[in-house]
């Protein structure tokens, strides 16, 4: 199998049968396979899919709504082709776009090509603004260089997708996975369409969401295999000023003066407990860390490729 497509699909009744016939149109002279994953659709959409669904499509029925990041995971683990692309069902990514993006990875021998929505049909004050503030926080905190974080359109090689580790909300993050993977990416401009059915799935409420995951991103990205080079900074950093403070506060007292009634002696002692717990929680991270990969037989690097004899 030359392609997989992978579409998470929610309550997108009506887009379905536009979605099969621009997937047929566009695809057509692409071995492929469609991995149709329905994250907890309470309309006909599943009803929709069984009436058109061909030999070379494959429905995967969640059993609740996970979200985007687990359907797309479900997704890709039941792909089988030996390039994976992901797209959202809503008909504003498009089809037509992926073997273009196929061919771009191919020439320029890459792991993945991500779609970057050029013309983006949005609404500016939503979505448009929020995104591109986002995007720009992301790349800095990251150090990961692409405008778009934010467009399901992307191509994979199938070991760089079922190798991602896509959990809760990290969908937006999979150029910083692909990076911590060691995965070689490019962005492409890609087309972008206003959405003709339904409305859409996110608002600006999920801007506290992408805060909160980019936290754990850049913790994961700089700390996963290092734990205690942040932990034990901080807790050494507050440990050594809380005892500053008590040992300038012990000389105070033994000069005579009384010290009860300083709040400087209430701060000494927090930032003395806290660089206690701070170290203690690096000590932990590094045994869980370590019990993560020696448990598993789990190796803290992946080798691209050997040149020569074994």
């Amino acid at each position: 199998m030359k392609l997989s497509v992978v579409i998470p699909v929610m309550n997108e009744e009506e887009s379905i049968k536009p979605l099969f016939e621009a997937l047929q149109t566009a695809l057509s002279g692409v071995e492929h396979e469609i991995v149709l994953v329905d994250d907890g659709s309470s309309d006909g959409t599943i009803d929709a899919i069984e009436a058109l669904r061909t030999p070379n499509v494959k429905l995967v029925v969640l059993n609740k709504n996970y979200g985007q990041t687990t359907a797309m995971a479900a997704g890709i683990a039941e792909a089988e082709g030996e390039l994976i692309a992901t797209m959202d069902g809503d008909l504003q990514n498009d089809p037509g776009d992926i073997p273009m993006m196929m061919q771009y990875l191919h020439d320029h021998d890459l792991d993945v090509v991500a779609g970057r929505r050029a013309g983006r049909k949005d609404g500016m004050m939503l979505r448009k603004i929020p995104s591109a503030i986002a995007n720009a926080i992301i790349r800095n905190m990251t150090d990961v260089h692409i405008r778009d974080y934010g467009c399901t359109l992307k191509v994979f090689k199938q070991d760089v997708a079922k190798n991602l580790g896509l959990y809760g909300e990290l969908h937006r993050f999979i150029p910083v996975l692909v990076q911590l993977y060691g995965a070689k990416m490019e962005e492409v401009d890609v087309r972008h369409h206003a959405r003709k059915f339904g409305t859409s799935k996110y608002g600006i409420g999920r801007t506290f969401k992408v805060l909160s995951d980019l936290l754990f991103m850049v913790f994961f990205q700089k700390y996963s295999q290092r734990p205690m080079h942040l932990f034990g900074t901080l807790g050494f950093l507050s440990l050594f000023i809380g005892l500053t403070m008590n040992i300038y506060l012990l000389t105070v007292k033994i000069l005579g003066e009384d010290i009860g009634s300083r709040p400087l002696l209430s701060l000494g002692i927090i930032l003395t407990f806290i660089g206690i717990q701070l170290i203690t929680t690096g000590f932990i991270a590094e045994f869980i860390m370590r019990t993560y990969y020696e448990s598993q037989n789990k190796k803290p690097y992946i080798i691209r490729k050997i040149v020569g004899k074994h």
